[in-house]
């Protein structure tokens, strides 16, 4: 039986929990659906926070302002996020995250590691996600983005001119007006076959079971 290509557009952004965890269940998914199901995965720019500034803000502070919760409604939340995310192998650092940052840079990095071919751009993206939410670090900050495109195997030297350069900023403005243009306005949204669309950081048996019925669309 040949397995059935499907092309994946997961449109996220790296400062979001759910991100990471829709992205491990995505891949569990397909994991279990090797020899069934064969996917091309894209990664999309989506930023939460399009007008944060460099430094950042103190994420209680930033939060209760964005959504109105408590702090205790934001403990609750993080203690699931941790659960779910330690079920699928992704560590939350509980001190970690005490700051929210700009995370523009970050995405013009991820085009260009698409450009490179391979698993480039996934592998950055997992190095993205675990420099925020596992070691506490600033997506945003040069430094920390050479030293995890240079992690999975990327060239630092060209890493680095690409963020001091300013390259790839019309790209990822481009790509982040045409999806915000299509009606997405949370992420992670997981764009299927440009047709398709699963929203939110699912169960991997969710992920699984529209996989199946999407590829048995032919």
């Amino acid at each position: 039986m040949t397995a059935k290509q499907l092309k994946i557009d997961f449109v996220s952004d790296v400062s979001c929990p759910w991100c990471a965890i829709g992205l491990k269940s995505l891949e569990q998914a397909l994991g279990n659906l090797a020899g069934q199901v064969q996917a091309e995965l894209h990664f999309q720019p989506f930023e939460l926070n399009p007008q944060m500034v460099p430094g950042g803000e103190e994420i209680n502070e930033h939060l209760q302002r964005k959504y109105g919760a408590s702090l205790d409604q934001l403990q609750a939340t993080r203690q699931a996020i941790r659960e779910r995310g330690a079920a699928l192998g992704f560590k939350f650092s509980v001190e970690a995250r005490d700051r929210i940052y700009n995370s523009f840079d970050a995405h013009r990095l991820l085009h260009w590691a698409g450009l490179q071919g391979g698993s480039f751009q996934r592998d950055l993206k997992l190095a993205l996600l675990g420099a925020y939410f596992t070691d506490g670090l600033n997506p945003g900050d040069h430094e920390t983005l050479v030293a995890r495109a240079a992690s999975v195997g990327l060239d630092a030297a060209t890493a680095h001119e690409v963020l001091i350069s300013g390259q790839y900023t019309a790209e990822v403005r481009e790509r982040q007006a045409f999806y915000n243009s299509q009606g997405i306005h949370s992420v992670p949204s997981v764009i299927i076959n440009d047709r398709h669309l699963i929203q939110g950081g699912q169960p991997p048996e969710v992920f699984q079971q529209a996989l199946l019925q999407i590829a048995a669309q032919g």
